[in-house]
């Protein structure tokens, strides 16, 4: 019989958006709710509004049961509630919350805030990431295969690929694959042909595989080149217009999925996210290695908060 005794509250903040979860002890997810009161679209500016934007979600679940409550995600960025340092790489999963902050509220309740991970390759730029940490914490729990050795890839507007290796994050990189894609479609002249004409599924899957093959036959620097070909396939008629995000996405996707899985060696790939969006990951990396990811784990920051918080001792 599954426990339904509250536990733990744990919030996903992010830049747009505000997730809560209500979880039992052993991490089950008994209520969750959602607000837009991300970062950057709260109730009233400052600190006030951070207040305003946890006391509106969760403040019924509070007076129902005092029990400790967790936080990840932006909510600990510098424009968050407030800035929790980086963890350098490698970094054990199990030590995040030795870098935690806490930030209390003005009716007393105590928030733990994780902190994010930065990377500093010896010869290469700074890499950061802030709530993934606690997306690849929750993807590995229970998992003493992955947490041995895996790449974790996190697919979204800046796209993450973590290199696991005894349950420690040892490095990663970011590719900015999501926001290009809407700067491309919405902001340039490759954008002016894409349609949202309806177009049979098939259609679209061919157009997305038409772009992994490209990038797949790709030199260094021949993205921007490549590129253009959305605009000339559908000036000739080779594509129709409302095929040519897909051949666009097919193209970004298959260049970062070459990229990344240089550096992956022989581990396990599990993509971690939505998803739409991990089956376009999943068939390209089929379409460029022969092989699909070892899995596709959606929403794992409730169970990452989880751990995070009976890493810190929070829980019994």
């Amino acid at each position: 019989m599954s426990d339904t005794t509250t536990a733990l509250i744990a919030l996903d903040w992010g830049t747009s958006s505000l997730r809560g979860f209500r979880l039992s002890g052993s991490g089950e997810v008994l209520d969750s709710r959602a607000s837009a009161h991300g970062i950057q679209h709260l109730p009233e500016p400052g600190e006030a509004g951070f207040e305003a934007a946890f006391a509106q979600l969760c403040c019924d679940w509070l007076a129902a049961a005092p029990v400790p409550v967790v936080a990840g995600g932006m909510v600990g960025s510098a424009q968050g509630w407030r800035e929790v340092p980086y963890l350098a790489c490698p970094t054990p999963l199990a030590g995040l919350y030795e870098a935690a902050e806490r930030v209390v509220t003005r009716d007393g309740v105590e928030i733990l805030l994780a902190p994010g991970l930065i990377f500093e390759p010896e010869g290469g730029t700074p890499e950061v990431m802030r709530g993934e940490e606690i997306q690849i914490a929750g993807t590995l729990a229970g998992r003493p295969d992955w947490q041995a050795a895996s790449t974790l890839v996190l697919p979204g507007t800046h796209c993450k690929w973590a290199e696991i290796r005894d349950n420690s994050v040892t490095g990663f990189g970011t590719y900015m694959t999501g926001e290009i894609f809407a700067l491309l479609r919405s902001h340039s002249i490759l954008g002016r042909l894409m349609t949202d004409a309806p177009i049979r599924e098939d259609a679209r899957a061919e157009a997305f595989a038409l772009g992994v093959a490209q990038a797949a036959k790709a030199g260094p620097g021949d993205l921007a080149r490549q590129l253009f070909s959305t605009r000339t396939l559908g000036l000739t008629g080779q594509l129709p217009g409302g095929a040519l995000a897909d051949y666009c996405s097919g193209l970004l996707i298959g260049h970062e999925i070459v990229s990344g899985m240089r550096g992956s060696g022989e581990a396990p790939v599990v993509l971690v996210g939505s998803g739409a969006l991990c089956a376009r990951y999943a068939e390209a990396l089929r379409q460029l290695s022969g092989e699909g990811p070892a899995a596709i784990i959606e929403n794992p920051a409730p169970a990452g908060l989880h751990r995070f918080a009976r890493d810190a001792g929070l829980l019994p």
